[in-house]
Parts: C-alpha cells; structure tokens; sequence
C-alpha cells in the first residue's frame, strides 16, 4: 500500500468534493499558464508601437486573472484542507478500532505511550500528507506538466532541452525520497519508544523518587534521545542532498534558456514577448520544483507512516471472531473442560482446569497470588483463549457453547468483569456509564441507581449523573469507581457476572454501599468472585481453590466449611 492509494481509499466517501477539488486545481493551473500570455502580448505591442488601448486591455486582463487565481487558490485550499482532514479522522478511526480488537499479546508487547504515538503521531503525518502535501504535489506536478508543454509549443528545442533537465531533476528526487523512508521509520519507531518510555516515568513519579531511581531514568531518557538522535542522521543528510538539486537544476534550464532565447532572437525566429515568455514560465517552473524538493521530507515521513499504520493494520488478533451462536436469556451454566494455558510456550499457568457451575450459582475463586485466578476468569470474556480444552457457556435445555462459537460482541453481551483497576474517562458520571450513548434514557439509570440502592450516594455527588469525572476518576475515591463499575454492568444486564473483589482498601460506608450493591447484582445471576478476603465469599455458592494453576479445592461453600480436612476449612479457622 502506497500513499496514494490510501488517499484514493478514504476520499471514496467523498466523491463531490474530491471532483470540486479537482476543477478547481485544474481551474488555477490554466490560469497560471493563461497569464503571462498577457504579459508576452503586451510587450510585443508596445515594442510594435500598438495603441496604448491594447496595452491597458492586456494590463486589465493580467490583474483580472491575477485575482482570479488568488481566488481559485483559496477556495482549493480550504477544500483540500476540510477534505483531507475528514479521510484522515476515519482513517484515524479504523486504527484505533483495530488496535482496540487486538488480543492481550499485543498489548503486552506495545506499551501505552508507544501506542499513542502510533495511532496519533504516524496518522498526524498522515493528516498532513491528506490535507495539504498531496494537493500541492498533485498542482505542481501538473503545473510542471503544463509548462513544459507550453514551453514545447513555443519552441521544440527549448522545451525539449528544459524536459531533459526537469526529468533528471525529478529522478533524482524520487531516488532519494525511496532510499529515505526506510530510515524515516527507523525514526518513528525510536519517537515510539521515546513516548512509552515517557509515559511510564510520568505515571511512576512518586515510586521513582521513593526509591531514588532517577539517576536510571535520567541515564535511560539519555539513551534513547541518543538513539533518537542518531537515527535521525542519515535522513537528514539525505534531505541536505535533496536541498542542492534544484540549484543545480535550475542552473542547467537557466542556462539553456538563455543560450537558445538569445540565439534564435538574434536570428529573428523569436520576439521579445517570446523570450520573456519562456523566461516567465522557466521562473514559474522553479516553484513547483523547489516545492517538490521542500516537500520530499513530507512525502517520506507519509511514506514511512504508511508503512508503519499498515504494519498495525495487518497485525492479526489470535483471538478470531467467525462465530454465529447465540445466548439465551438469564443466568448462564459455566463448564470447563481440561482447559490449559500459557502466555509463553511451554509454561502452563492453568494445567487440566475442569469444573461446572450452573444457571444463578455463585462461586469464590481462592488462592495466592500468581495461581491463576485472573487468567481463569480472562478465558471467560475471550481476551485470551485456551492452548488445550474448551470453555462454554449456555443454558438448559439449550446446548452448551464453545466460547468460539459465539460472537465476541455477543459474548461480551451477556458476559461482564469488574477489575480492582476501574477504567473512568473525562466525562460525567452519566458518559461513564453509558460510554456516550445518548440512547440510553434517563429514567433507565435512575432505576439502575434505584435498584442497587445508590440514591443517598447519588445525591450526594454535585450535580448527580451530571457530575464532571476528570480522566482516571478524579472526583471519585477507589470505592465510588467499583460502584460506578457495578452500575455499568447492571445497566448491562448479563448472564454472568465476574467480580474482582476490592473492598478491603474502602472506608466502612462506601464498603456497605458496595456490599448490597454486590448482591443485588448477582442476584439471578451466575457469578465469580474473585476473593481476596473470606468475608466476600459468605454469599457464595461454591468454592474454587487454586495453587500453582490447577484446582486445589473444589465443591459447595456449605460442605467445605464443615469438612475439618477441606482445606478452605483450615482458611476459615486461621
């Protein structure tokens, strides 16, 4: 994939404006070429001692179609700018709806920073290539064209010598700008990693100087402006070289031009007008070239921004969508069947996991740090899949489905997880639970904070679902984002509720108000809790007792509290 053909790609959705842009870029360059014709025809009068009408008419027209070019530019560029800009928003959108269906692997291997810099500095260049560079290479190159065929029409040898000089020109350029995108990635790749690394020092001030780790940050950040720095030699020694072409070039046309202007008015086979003429256009031809040359780092870095956004575009999820199944209503079965997996091959983080819960059963899932509590209920909502065995949801009489079989909206539908590290945006507190969807009625989330039994906390917000949350909840504690969670997945309305358990860090009251909001919640739901104290599990149907990534313990919460040798048992009495 080229530049261009993604320029051809998104401005497809804009047919009638691409066309408007088109007359108009057409519209200026015959104007440009049409002008200095009255230029040639007023001299060539005045030399001939025409009448002083016939010079201030050629004068007239000049001025005339002088502002008619202004004009024609103007419009041009506004539209080639509202045009541009558009293509590069949706183009801008499809990265980031790929990068956002990507698997946790992915993820893992591209820290946020480098992402930000990915999806928004690669595509900037992008933008800058949509709305500006591409229409000034598109005017003048055809600008270029129009002068050498008026320059041809002229005179043959004087076009025919300005085309052979143009041409080598143009060869040259392009040689450089293909030998330098190669390394214009190399210097977006190195911005990347200078932006992740940022973004991890920014989010782990206090840590770093707790720990009087800034000599490594400093050392670090020292480094990679090094490496910055060094990849971005040689393409500026490139772009140096290119800057010397058109001196040269124009030097060579100047040059001829004067030679055979001379030349053939001396021998009377050209006019005054004439040779001023061909000077004209020559001058007119410099600025489409030096704009070329100018703008040959432009067109690399877009080169190189292609290159890189199509490297994110083809990058493939593990995790394939192509299922057609559906879910039933109400509270869904959880079976696993021998499941296994590992994030690196060959170390197994769940070995031979296989268990069922049934329709509106509740189970605490126990065990240390590192035993795969996590892991387990990440299979569930298919951000990661399983590298043996087989993990299905469903409900009686219905058959029970492969997690593969369903499609990950459907699935992610019916299925939700509330993590310790609630995810809020800069937005109201209405925006974050509805993720901007203006659909959603008012009185919808009234019942929802009515029947979680949210009203006194609601009312004590400052402008209650209208309440302003800065980015990362600021305006909230770490209990008020669980409840703002719980209510999202309430809104929601799944078959099967997977909770990390997070209330040993609240205050008493935001940990009642999170208690009752918990069980109304999984009331006829399934349910997983991820349980870090005991208390939490004491509505719990079933325990699950991990160690080392297989089931140490498994059956109903009841059984195993009165079995002395059951190991949640030895956990109640300590």
């Amino acid at each position: 994939m080229t530049p261009w053909s993604l320029l051809v790609r998104y401005l497809k959705p804009y047919p009638f404006q691409t066309l408007g842009l088109w007359l108009l870029l057409v519209g200026t360059i015959a104007v440009q070429l049409a002008n200095p014709q009255f230029i040639r025809r007023f001299l060539d009068a005045a030399e001939s001692g025409r009448p002083l009408s016939l010079l201030l008419g050629a004068a007239a027209l000049f001025f005339i179609f002088a502002l008619v070019e202004q004009a024609l530019g103007l419009l041009s560029t506004y539209l080639s700018t509202n045009v541009g800009w558009q293509a590069t928003n949706r183009l801008r959108e499809d990265v980031a709806l790929h990068c956002l269906k990507l698997d946790m692997s992915f993820h893992k291997r591209h820290s946020p920073g480098e992402m930000i810099e990915r999806i928004d500095g690669d595509i900037q260049g992008l933008g800058n290539f949509f709305s500006q560079l591409a229409l000034n290479l598109l005017n003048n190159l055809l600008l270029l064209v129009g002068v050498l065929a008026l320059l041809w029409w002229e005179d043959w040898r004087v076009g025919g010598a300005v085309s052979l000089i143009a041409l080598a020109g143009l060869l040259a350029v392009n040689h450089i700008r293909a030998v330098a995108v190669p390394y214009w990635q190399r210097v977006q790749q190195a911005t990347a990693e200078l932006y992740g690394f940022l973004e991890e020092w920014l989010g782990g001030t206090e840590d770093i100087r707790a720990n009087g780790a800034a000599p490594y940050i400093m050392r670090r950040l020292f480094e990679l402006l090094r490496t910055l720095y060094l990849t971005n030699y040689r393409p500026m020694l490139l772009n140096i070289a290119g800057l010397a072409l058109p001196i040269l070039v124009f030097g060579l046309a100047y040059g001829a031009v004067f030679w055979l202007g001379d030349l053939l008015y001396r021998q009377q086979q050209m006019t005054i007008g004439t040779v001023y003429l061909l000077f004209y256009y020559l001058g007119l031809l410099s600025g489409p070239l030096w704009q070329i040359v100018n703008e040959v780092r432009d067109l690399q870095t877009a080169g190189a921004s292609i290159g890189r956004v199509q490297e994110l575009l083809q990058t493939r999820s593990q995790i394939l969508d192509r299922g057609q199944e559906r879910l039933p209503s109400g509270p869904l079965a959880v079976e696993f069947s021998g499941v296994s997996f590992a994030y690196d091959p060959g170390e197994m983080v769940l070995h031979d996991i296989t268990f069922r819960l049934e329709p509106g059963e509740v189970l605490g899932l126990l065990g240390r740090t590192g035993s795969g509590k996590s892991t387990l209920t990440r299979l569930l909502v298919r951000l990661i899949d399983p590298v043996e065995g087989t993990v299905r949801l469903g409900r009686e009489p219905g058959p029970m489905l492969d997690l593969r079989e369903l499609p990950l909206p459907e699935l992610r539908r019916r299925v939700s997880m509330v993590t310790q590290e609630v995810q809020l945006l800069q937005g109201t507190l209405r925006d974050n639970l509805t993720f901007f969807d203006d659909s959603i009625p008012q009185a919808r989330l009234q019942e929802v904070v009515a029947e979680l039994g949210l009203e006194a906390w609601l009312a004590r917000l400052p402008a209650g679902l209208n309440t302003i949350l800065g980015a990362g909840g600021q305006g909230l504690s770490a209990g008020e984002a669980q409840l703002v969670a719980l209510m999202r997945v309430f809104l929601q309305d799944p078959g099967l509720v997977i909770l990390d358990e997070a209330s040993s860090r609240l205050d008493p009251l935001t940990e009642r108000l999170l208690d009752r909001a918990m069980a109304r919640l999984l009331h006829g739901r399934t349910g997983i809790i991820i349980a870090h104290r005991l208390e939490t599990v004491r509505r719990t149907d079933k325990i699950m007792i991990l160690a080392g990534g297989r089931i140490e313990e498994y059956g109903a919460r009841a059984a195993l509290a009165q079995d002395v040798e059951a190991r949640f048992h030895a956990l109640l009495q300590l």
